[in-house]
């Protein structure tokens, strides 16, 4: 199979997952800024997975330029990923509409959390079948950022007994953290090529 129906297939399942995000934000009832602030967390927990729906789509679209042949362990690492992002929807709204509550904070991290571990196990099938002179192992090299969200993320899920707004600062700090465009796909490939 060649990437670029990895690809598109990834990219409609993250549409899908935005589309189904944003038809679950309903419009309030009135026309002033009270009604408005009535879908305040709604709208913010929305805001927050769109967020995050843009960076696994612009990280996996980076992820997949380093790939030439795509093999069935990457196929099913996708789907694994794509299985977790596909919870994002309901964890969003599940949130919103309970105002931040504990389980619902805590269910929410558990869902990022596991879309890390499964972005994790894709970037390293990929890196398996492409050997020892992986071009993806380059680019990633430590992969700081990368070991850092999931203890972030337990960390969030942690202190949802405690604090909901220590955990949603903590979410919005991984988003932060992820929102600064990662160059280091593009580098190693702008090296390869010259």
């Amino acid at each position: 199979m060649h990437k670029t129906r990895l690809e598109a297939f990834s990219d409609g399942v993250i549409a899908i997952l935005i589309t189904i995000m944003v038809l679950e934000l309903h419009v309030p009832e009135g026309g002033d800024w009270t009604a408005l602030r009535s879908i305040g967390p709604t709208m913010s927990a929305y805001v927050l997975s769109f967020v995050y729906l843009g960076i696994y789509w612009s990280n996996h679209h980076h992820l997949l330029h380093t790939v030439d042949r795509v093999t069935g362990g990457m196929l099913w690492a996708n789907l694994h990923l794509l299985f977790w992002l596909s919870l994002i929807p309901f964890a969003t709204g599940w949130m919103g509409e309970n105002h931040f509550t504990a389980l619902p904070t805590a269910l929410y991290g558990v869902v990022l959390l596991m879309a890390a571990i499964a972005y994790y196990v894709l970037e390293q099938t990929i890196i398996h079948a492409q050997g020892p002179d992986s071009i993806l192992k380059k680019a990633v090299g430590r992969d700081l950022k990368g070991k850092l969200s999931p203890m972030l993320y337990v960390l969030a899920i942690a202190a949802t007994p405690f604090s909901t707004s220590v955990s949603e600062a903590i979410y919005v700090a991984v988003a932060l953290i992820w929102l600064i465009p990662d160059r280091r796909i593009e580098n190693v490939l702008s090296r390869n090529e010259a």
